[in-house]
């Protein structure tokens, strides 16, 4: 990833001073295996007068085009210079030295090289500077900062988009790229729906689960998950935890809540938030999940010692970090683990392309996405060159029960051959946050879980003086909010 990032520093450098690219999510290097030829030919197969046939209706009059550069915007460069490759039938092994020698004609790519949450502020300083832009990629925590603000997204119907070039993504998906009004301004390629991960040797040995399905079933929802995890910390004499991080536990629980964080701009607090911490605590004191952090070496470390039997992880993260967790290709427990739907449907990030209201090349953003996001053909060609779980329910049960191996590397990483990404198939259409997104959610959440973890787990606090520091952090942090 040395040579990737380096070459893409050029990227950024020539499109926006002073910016160093990092990666995270999945290992945008295993897309390079595909040939020039194959998505050449999925570029033929795909031909302008297919996308146009897909579009509902005629951008807008009040839509620039014809302007002389197409400008990308995103915050790292683990997706955008693939998905321009397969958009322009490019080459995957050689579309990041094409882009920084100025060799994609009319096209400039912005990649900041920060981590999600900061690429907002660029993001408003390219509009307060007036910086040429036309399509920026928004994560799906502070995607509604942009969303809700008609200044910074194009409703997608006024590029002649609308639900029939969409039938098939992921509901959830579609949620997350609606305004508050119900209008569509973004969308995205992936759906990021996860699964519980899990050493298929430990779970044999201490739970006697021979196959995930056996494995789902003792973990099929939250109590069952408790009581295996106390299972395999007294088999394992302490030394396994059945699950990777209060983190991990979170990215999973969260997706349960039937209840907004925020509803009519007062702080929501049910039982929902008192179930997860008193589930966390009952893993936390029995050695049912470690005590790491995500995103340190011990994390994923303890996939490689045995100190953890399973990871929660979403699409992008069976080849990033979850590969790391089984030591890469070769390491201590690669090749070890399965995968089962676990206790909770959830998902774990995604990206949502949306339009820059200013855009002077709205015939190219419009393209863009439909390749993106609604050409069967192309996202199919993706999802096997790059790899990703695609957002279209069709291509991915199309790919699916055609046993595509997406990733020789990911999936030699599933003892007996297992299918990864069917078993997170029934997870991403089972998502359902109809009503449940507020512009406040990734605050919110965020100072939720450092108070669970901080005072309640680690602290020892009451559950009532956790609330209460709870309410003063989202209260110092969002003071528009009424807490009560």
């Amino acid at each position: 990833m040395n040579t990737l990032k380096k070459t893409l520093a050029l990227v950024a450098t020539l499109a926006m001073a002073a910016t160093a690219l990092a990666s995270c999510g999945d290992d945008s290097s295993s897309s390079t295996s595909e040939s020039k030829a194959e998505t050449t030919k999925a570029s033929e197969d795909t031909t302008k007068a297919d996308t146009s046939e897909a579009s509902t209706g005629e951008i807008d009059a009040s839509v620039k085009t014809g302007g002389d550069t197409f400008t990308i915007a995103a915050w790292n460069a683990d997706d955008v210079p693939y998905l321009i490759a397969q958009w322009k039938g490019l080459d995957y092994k050689t579309i990041v030295d094409d882009l920084s020698d100025n060799k994609v004609d009319g096209i400039n790519c912005i990649v900041f090289g920060v981590g999600g949450g900061e690429a907002s502020e660029r993001y408003d300083q390219l509009f307060n500077d007036g910086t040429d832009l036309d399509v920026y990629f928004c994560e799906a925590d502070w995607a509604l900062k942009y969303i809700n603000d008609d200044s910074k997204t194009l409703a997608l119907s006024k590029l002649g988009l609308g639900d029939a070039d969409f039938a098939n993504i992921y509901k959830y998906t579609d949620e997350i790229g609606k305004d508050s009004n119900g209008v569509r301004k973004g969308v995205s390629w992936q759906a990021a729906a996860g699964g519980f991960a899990y050493r298929a040797d430990l779970a044999k040995d201490y739970l006697g689960a021979n196959s995930p399905d056996e494995m789902q079933k003792q973990v099929a929802d939250w109590d069952k998950f408790v009581e295996a995890a106390k299972t395999v910390s007294d088999k394992s004499g302490g030394k396994t935890a059945l699950a990777d991080t209060v983190g991990g536990l979170w990215q999973a629980f969260a997706c349960g809540r039937t209840t907004p964080w925020v509803v009519d701009d007062k702080l929501q607090i049910d039982d929902f938030c008192k179930n997860f911490a008193d589930t966390a605590k009952e893993l936390w004191d029995c050695g049912g999940v470690t005590k790491n952090n995500q995103w340190t070496d011990e994390w994923t470390a303890a996939g490689t010692t045995g100190d953890c039997m399973g990871y929660f992880v979403s699409t992008w993260g069976f080849g990033g970090f979850f590969k790391d967790a089984a030591g890469g290709v070769g390491g201590a427990t690669y090749g070890k683990w399965a995968v089962c739907e676990g206790p909770q449907a959830f998902y774990w990030g995604g990206t949502w392309m949306v339009v820059n209201p200013g855009t002077d090349n709205g015939e190219e953003a419009r393209d863009f996405i439909l390749s993106a996001t609604s050409n069967e053909e192309q996202m199919s060609a993706y999802a096997k060159a790059k790899p990703e779980y695609v957002n279209n329910t069709k291509v991915m049960d199309d790919l699916i029960s055609g046993n595509t191996v997406f990733n020789e590397e990911i999936s030699n990483n599933f003892a007996d051959g297992q299918n990864y990404f069917a078993e997170l198939a029934n997870n991403a259409k089972s998502i359902n946050f109809n009503g449940l997104i507020t512009p406040y959610d990734a605050t919110v959440k965020s100072d939720f879980i450092n108070k669970v973890t901080d005072d309640y787990l680690k602290g020892g606090k009451s559950w009532d003086d956790t609330v209460v520091e709870f309410k003063k952090k989202v209260a110092e942090d969002i003071p528009t909010l009424t807490i009560e």
